[in-house]
């Protein structure tokens, strides 16, 4: 069976890691190693890290801390030190279901299939957020559509964000470059139009629950209406350091 590397990039995310921790901690069959890659937390972040790698004996588990600050930097960091036969990326705020490992196997056993997601349902404490849901869902075929129909059409081409959790084939990831450091935003998006140059992208028909942090600090039509501007924009070309300055970071 294929050895499975989960990625996760950390800044200041003492509040949700003990939560996606215990999560991974169930995984059955458990991952091959857990490598979370630090970008400079000034919070509990890395001591909350560190706990889990004393206590953590089933799974090779490492706390690192990057070179260089940003998701993208990030995760190649962690890509290049990662083990498996496949990476995948899992965002700090977001669970995954107990058979993580066997779902991402057999979805890239499909022929020609190198890159893979998940349905990202959005929940907060008290309430799920179906239309953003519902959005995102449809935004991962529709904006494949538009910006490159016949990738779309003919070769498996779909555009996945972070929270669905990325996984992809080793050699795959780094036949395409990996992500693109110099991208502060919307590297995900980036990834997937370079990776399906090396096969099909898939989207995994079951859930993973992502935060809806930014709906709770932003309300629902604010944040609907600067995730659709930031991908359309981007997609039309305008510069992703550009859009960044209207994501701002919330934890």
């Amino acid at each position: 069976m294929p050895q499975v590397s989960i990625i996760m990039p950390l800044l200041n995310e003492a509040t949700v890691l003990s939560r996606t921790l215990k999560h991974l901690m169930a995984l059955e069959p458990p991952a091959h190693e857990i490598i979370l890659v630090d970008g400079g937390s000034t919070d509990t972040t890395v001591s909350i890290a560190q706990h889990y790698v004393e206590s953590w004996e089933e799974t090779k588990f490492s706390v690192v801390t990057a070179t260089e600050r940003g998701r993208a930097s990030q995760m190649n960091y962690g890509a290049a030190i990662a083990t498996g036969d496949i990476l995948c990326f899992l965002h700090a705020d977001t669970l995954v279901p107990d058979d993580l490992v066997g779902l991402i196997t057999q979805t890239l056993a499909h022929p020609n299939t190198v890159c893979g997601g998940f349905i990202a349902l959005m929940c907060g404490n008290q309430s799920t957020r179906w239309g953003i849901t519902l959005q995102n869902y449809l935004k991962t075929y529709i904006a494949a559509l538009i910006s490159h129909p016949y990738l779309c059409l003919c070769k498996g081409f779909r555009v996945l964000f972070g929270d669905q959790v990325i996984f992809c084939d080793q050699q795959a990831f780094w036949n395409c470059g990996g992500f693109d450091p110099e991208l502060p935003i919307m590297e995900d998006a980036d990834f997937c139009t370079r990776i399906v140059q090396q096969g099909k992208i898939r989207l995994v028909n079951r859930i993973v629950q992502t935060s809806d942090r930014r709906l709770q600090q932003w309300g629902a039509w604010k944040a609907t209406f600067i995730y659709h501007s930031i991908g359309w924009l981007w997609l039309m070309g305008l510069p992703a350091e550009f859009l960044k300055r209207f994501y701002e970071e919330i934890r």
